[in-house]
């Protein structure tokens, strides 16, 4: 038997306004090679089974980085039997209009799952520019955003009108 190595693919980038998702097509060295031995083969599926029964660590970049379920399973077997790896990432980009304030230190953001929700603050600092890219977002979720604005004394203004994103399913 002898196996062939195909040639790398191009990388193809599709950018939305509030959405991006990449679809990168790579065969030696690529995503769903999980142990990176240079073939995508029955041992990478093992892997990604393992990874989903969280038997092992979940180290795969297929879906979401960290994310191991049957899609990541599906992929991986896809592209051991010849197939293509797709790998699906998307992120949601945040824009605001600028505190009118004189002494605006800079934003902090928060994402829920629930509209009107319990919120969680993504950045660890205040957000200097007026604008943020959450790539943590995982598919098939829908987030509710607001923001708020950090003065020079550490002060925080109350939360922004509430935004939200639908993240596509791969």
């Amino acid at each position: 038997m002898v196996i062939r190595q195909r040639a790398p693919q191009p990388v193809l980038v599709l950018v939305a306004l509030l959405f991006s998702s990449v679809y990168a097509w790579a065969q030696a060295a690529n995503a769903c090679d999980l142990n990176a031995d240079g073939a995508v083969n029955v041992l990478d599926v093992q892997l990604a089974v393992n990874m989903y029964l969280n038997l092992i660590p979940c180290t795969a970049d297929i879906d979401t980085l960290g994310v191991c379920n049957s899609n990541v399973v599906n992929t991986v077997l896809t592209a051991a039997l010849g197939g293509t790896c797709v790998v699906t990432s998307h992120s949601a980009a945040l824009n605001w209009t600028a505190s009118s304030s004189s002494n605006i230190a800079g934003y902090n953001i928060y994402r829920s799952t629930t509209s009107g929700g319990s919120y969680t603050k993504l950045n660890t600092s205040p957000v200097v520019p007026t604008s943020y890219s959450d790539s943590t977002v995982q598919a098939g979720v829908t987030y509710y955003y607001v923001a708020t604005a950090v003065n020079t004394d550490s002060i925080e203004s109350a939360y922004s009108n509430q935004v939200q994103a639908v993240i596509p399913t791969p």
